[in-house]
């Protein structure tokens, strides 16, 4: 049966990647897990181990997706955008403002809502609109390792190694740092005729954004940063601010919960866990020295862009073991940078070039890696360097 397994998460990795039209990314993951189970490949016992590490963060990505979506319907994030139109090194303050909504808000909330704002913004300033376009997508893979909310794969982690907001901000936080700016300066060098001057058009957003908005994103930074501390976890931060948004928008955004991103992770998940202990990748997470932390990091890029960066991470954590150290750093840094490099290495990133052609913008996954590799390698290059330090100063 170990045969079977491991073609049964083959298949539904390709199944995530390559799939008809009209056909839901999770289903063939979920159809998989099904015939598994019918085969007697996989337990039920083996799916209630995969799944159990999952409900916090699944329940957490689940009442996140909406918050920011409110946020956006209440008109915080283009108040914000407002407010950086008309200043002087726009693309500067557009790539500050993508990085801090997708440190607090986490990437999907980068993609799936700044992407149009900064389409819009670029059009009506004259700018190519593939510059700015990009800012969202490049931003979702620097800057998502610097808190546990930040990432799907972060959330997996912290109910998988029981490492908090804490651990977060002191290993993976110095190394995100570094690759926002070094992939701002390698983004400049890359666009280098991408600034614009101030536009005097600038659109109207409702008076109540900030006023409102303001005071409930810091209830939201406090609480995903220092709610841990008091034994609150982050999904009931989320909780409590989607109340309030519901109680302010007089609605409940139902259509907005990301139910396929759940479906797909908790298909994946089981698959993966059911798989992992056939593949033996123990043997490659043996070395904890700077060496094996580099070769670690270096493998994690290349699965996030060959297989995509969940079930990359979700085959790892297994073989990491239950006291993982400085490997699961590398691991995670190398699952969130990645797919900086190739566009189906994370689901943001098929989101985000779907989006952009939806806006009409003429992207495809060659300008994307050609942009990724001259932007992310520096980025790359600069996050692990600065990991290695962070290891050694622990």
């Amino acid at each position: 049966m170990a045969a079977v397994r491991i073609i049964l998460l083959c298949v539904a990795v390709v199944g995530v990647l390559v799939r008809p039209p009209r056909w839901p990314v999770w289903a063939t993951p979920t159809v998989l897990v099904a015939l598994g189970l019918g085969l007697t490949a996989i337990s039920y016992h083996d799916v209630g181990d995969a799944l159990d590490p999952l409900v916090e963060p699944l329940v957490f990505l689940l009442l996140a997706v909406p918050m920011a979506i409110m946020l956006d319907e209440l008109g915080f994030f283009a108040a914000v955008a407002a407010r950086i139109d008309n200043r002087r090194r726009l693309l500067l303050w557009l790539w500050i403002f993508a990085a801090l909504v997708t440190t607090i808000f986490n990437l999907d909330a980068s993609v799936v809502l700044l992407t149009p704002l900064y389409v819009r913004i670029a059009r009506r300033h004259g700018m190519n609109p593939v510059v700015a376009g990009f800012i969202p997508v490049l931003l979702a893979c620097f800057a998502s390792s610097a808190l546990v909310v930040s990432n799907l794969t972060n959330l997996l982690a912290a109910a998988r190694f029981g490492v908090d907001t804490a651990d977060f901000i002191v290993r993976l936080g110095p190394a995100s740092v570094v690759a926002t700016i070094v992939g701002y300066v390698a983004f400049r060098r890359a666009f280098p005729d991408g600034e614009s001057l101030p536009s005097e058009a600038t659109e109207a957003v409702p008076a109540r954004a900030l006023r409102l908005g303001i005071p409930l994103v810091a209830f939201i930074v406090i609480g995903f940063t220092l709610g841990e501390i008091v034994g609150v976890p982050v999904w009931v931060v989320a909780a409590i601010a989607d109340a309030v948004l519901v109680a302010l928008l007089r609605r409940a955004p139902w259509k907005t919960l990301p139910l396929g991103s759940a479906t797909l992770a908790a298909a994946l998940g089981a698959l993966a866990a059911a798989a992992a202990p056939d593949l033996e990748l123990e043997r490659l997470f043996t070395r904890r020295d700077a060496i094996g932390v580099i070769g670690v990091l270096g493998l994690s890029v290349v699965a996030a862009n060959a297989i995509n960066n969940l079930p990359a991470f979700l085959i790892a954590m297994p073989a990491l073991g239950p006291q993982p150290g400085p490997l699961l750093w590398a691991v995670l840094l190398g699952v969130n940078i990645g797919p900086a490099f190739v566009v189906s290495g994370s689901l943001a990133g098929l989101l985000w070039l779907s989006t952009m052609h939806r806006l009409g913008v003429d992207i495809d996954a060659r300008a994307y890696t050609r942009t990724g590799v001259r932007v992310g390698l520096p980025a790359l290059v600069a996050a692990a360097v600065a990991l290695l330090i962070t290891n050694a100063l622990a």
